[in-house]
């Protein structure tokens, strides 16, 4: 079901886009009209008779409207706005006419023919999409009458003899292209309806030139052209409402065609049944169901883009304010001017306890160990061999080091390990990481520094991608950079941080020992336990300069586990945690602050983001492209302004931001797709497991900062070498 489902979904939203651009005549949309051409092959008696041209049946005749009859049609509708205007007017004066609706109007508007049939109006055809027929094949012809024809079954279960060609004017204008058309429409049992009164209302002369246009001339009958859709049609509406009482004072009756034409007994309708009416009233459904799933996906892409536009501009100020206020000359954790504390704390140097879980990791394990042993800082490291058989732990042991122990147990996954360790831990600040994983010198040190505020109960480091050297890395660098640490910078000032990284997390023992230690209650440990955190009332914060390189996956595959395990993972946690919406104190603060943020920004908007995408191939497909094309563009400027600031304040180098546009498109589907899965895995109750990834040891040293600025931020440094 997991893969089912959102393939399921896939082609159903395609198909519904697809069905909604064909009823708005974006696809197979032919705008051509073809210039005048010889009348020879054209009959006088048509060229020289009336509007109404009867083929049926191999006939040619020529028919007009009786004197002192007026046959009112109308073009191009239904339209919502206008059409039940035209129709208020016409049942005010009893009056009725003959709408020629087009198949896509009607498809989409299908009330409004339900109520044209209704007040005794006759309906005829138009064609689906408006083309000039003289340049479609039989076949196209054909497909427009047969289609057209399914909108009338399924909007008023009727279907009709009358038909008017678009872009068709008077008799005497049919020519050598025109009337083959013409006479195959009769093969198909339709009268075709041209005319010889036009009020050329779409020009918008005035309400009172259109009722002089359309006034039959010396007491003659006459079809009279008008226009219900296709633009402005106030004006048509008020010489309507004009013309028709002035000419039934002068005895005219304004009737419907087949009245006129003393055919009133049989009519241009006929009643649809059986398996007809039921087609088009599935037609007519499903494409209710594509205008309503466009506007649901325009909602959605209105609320993304709130969403979106929301997140960058709190993460570009909220950075702004954190960025300024660690940095600030003098700063220092635990003192009055660096944060809300009363109390002022001198610099942490007391010992730490680092915890290393660790499951086959014999590839990495011994850069890991070596970085740790070249720390700054006092520290003890307890690798916790999780019942690896790839020999992690005697690799380990093999190295000698001082200050490392190995502590085995059988395989129970990363939080009973990290339990484990906690128990084995002789310090009261526990540092924990990966196993794939190292650490700069001073990152420690720049860890612990923040439990100098006596509520901080754990702090984040800064997580880099160790082998951004390939593409994939690279679009990991820039999530990394500016999807993770900006985040950071924002949620550590609004106090509501929801993830302390595996890769580079520091606790304070009583704090954990508080909440239960680590729970294996989801698959996102580290979102649980910091969750659990803040719910205790501790401070959770971001320490910028405690930078950890880790090893990101290096195939898609991998990035896909890791990913679906993380979104799984933050949607079981946010479950957990759910109560502490209606909580209060710490617990209800974090949850009517920080659940609905981290629900917001790292659910839903990832899961609607892709909205973006969607129109944008929409747009550039069926138009407008210019304006689609600068959308989407002007997204793109947005997030490449936040990617460039996030680098700017972790002294990245720009050359990994040329592969945004690139990451955009494609890694954004990636995890688009992951996300969706998530949900669908949640919804249906299915059960994830853990997803060990295969390492390869590409991580090696960290680099060295031993110059004080490049401690403290300011030097420009290189990723670790492979």
């Amino acid at each position: 079901m997991r893969y089912l489902l959102p393939a399921l979904l896939l082609v159903a939203l395609s198909a519904m886009l697809m069905l909604r651009g064909y009823v708005h005549s974006e696809i197979q949309a032919d705008h051509r009209v073809r210039p005048p051409a010889a009348t020879d092959q054209v009959p006088k008696e048509i060229l020289q008779g009336g509007p109404v041209i009867d083929t049926r049946d191999g006939r040619t005749q020529s028919l007009s409207v009786p004197d002192h009859r007026v046959v009112l049609t109308f073009d191009d509708g239904p339209d919502p706005k206008w059409t039940p205007k035209v129709l208020d007017v016409l049942a005010e004066h009893d009056a009725h006419a003959v709408f020629f609706v087009t198949g896509t109007m009607a498809s989409r508007h299908p009330d409004l023919v339900r109520r044209m049939v209704d007040e005794g109006h006759e309906v005829g055809l138009h064609t689906f999409n408006h083309p000039d027929l003289s340049y479609q094949s039989k076949d196209r012809v054909d497909r427009e009458l047969s289609q057209s024809q399914l909108a009338l079954a399924g909007a008023a279960g009727i279907r009709t003899s009358l038909f008017r060609p678009p872009y068709s004017s008077f008799a005497d204008a049919m020519d050598n292209n025109s009337w083959p058309v013409a006479r195959h429409i009769g093969s198909r049992g339709y009268l075709t309806v041209v005319t010889d009164t036009d009020s050329e209302d779409w020009k918008r002369p005035g309400a009172d030139e259109i009722a002089r246009r359309a006034t039959p001339a010396d007491g003659k009958g006459a079809v009279v052209l008008m226009h219900d859709s296709g633009g402005d049609r106030s004006q048509t509406v008020a010489a309507l409402d004009r013309l028709i009482p002035r000419l039934t004072q002068q005895g005219y009756e304004f009737t419907n065609l087949t009245e006129a034409l003393g055919a009133g007994t049989t009519g241009a309708h006929a009643r649809v049944e059986g398996f007809e009416l039921w087609r088009g009233k599935a037609w007519v459904l499903l494409v209710g169901a594509a205008e309503h799933t466009t506007d649901v996906l325009v909602i959605g892409l209105a609320v993304v883009g709130v969403l979106v536009i929301a997140r960058f501009g709190l993460m570009l100020l909220l950075s702004a304010v954190h960025a300024r206020r660690v940095r600030r000359r003098g700063f220092r954790w635990g003192d009055s001017r660096g944060s809300d504390s009363r109390r002022s704390g001198g610099p942490v140097t007391e010992p730490v306890s680092v915890l290393v879980p660790a499951y086959n990791e014999a590839k990495c394990i011994e850069n890991t160990v070596r970085s740790l042993t070249a720390s700054d800082h006092p520290i003890e490291v307890i690798v916790i061999d999780d019942g690896s058989t790839d020999g992690t732990a005697r690799t380990v042991e093999g190295l000698g080091l001082p200050n490392v122990r190995v502590v085995r147990q059988h395989n129970a996954g990363k939080p009973a390990a990290l339990n484990r360790g906690l128990a084995n831990a002789r310090h009261d600040l526990v540092v924990m990481m990966d196993g794939d994983t190292v650490f700069e010198a001073a990152t420690v040190r720049e860890l612990v520094q923040p439990f100098a505020d006596p509520r901080v109960g754990a702090v984040a480091g800064n997580a880099k991608v160790g082998n951004r050297n390939s593409l994939i890395g690279s679009w990991q660098h820039i999530e990394y950079v500016m999807g993770f640490n900006l985040d950071r910078r924002m949620y550590d000032v609004l106090r509501c941080m929801p993830t302390i990284p595996g890769a580079v997390g520091a606790f304070r023992r009583t704090a954990l020992e508080r909440v239960g230690g680590m729970s294996d209650d989801t698959l996102a440990e580290d979102t649980d336990v910091t969750m659990a955190l803040h719910r205790d009332g501790w401070r959770v914060v971001y320490a910028e300069r405690a930078r950890a390189w880790t090893e990101a996956p290096e195939t898609v595959r991998q990035l896909w586990s890791q990913r679906y395990r993380w979104s799984y993972g933050t949607m079981q946690a946010i479950w957990k945690h759910r109560s502490a919406a209606v909580e209060r104190g710490p617990s209800g603060r974090f949850g009517r602050v920080g659940l609905p943020l981290v629900s917001l920004f790292m659910v839903l908007a990832p899961l609607l983001a892709p909205l973006i995408d969607v129109f944008l191939l929409y747009g550039l497909v069926f138009g407008p492209t210019q304006q689609t094309a600068a959308a989407w563009l002007g997204v793109l400027a947005v997030q490449a302004v936040c990617a460039a600031y996030a680098f700017h304040l972790d002294r990245e180098p720009m050359t990994h931001l040329v592969s945004l546009p690139v990451q955009q498109i494609l890694y954004r589907q990636l995890m688009y797709v992951v996300l969706l899965q998530s949900w669908i895995t949640a919804l249906t109750g299915g059960r994830l497991r853990w997803q060990k990834l295969r390492r390869t040891g590409a991580v090696g040293a960290a680099p060295v900062s031993s110059s004080p600025r490049a401690r403290a931020g300011g030097g420009v440094e290189r990723s670790p070498v492979a």
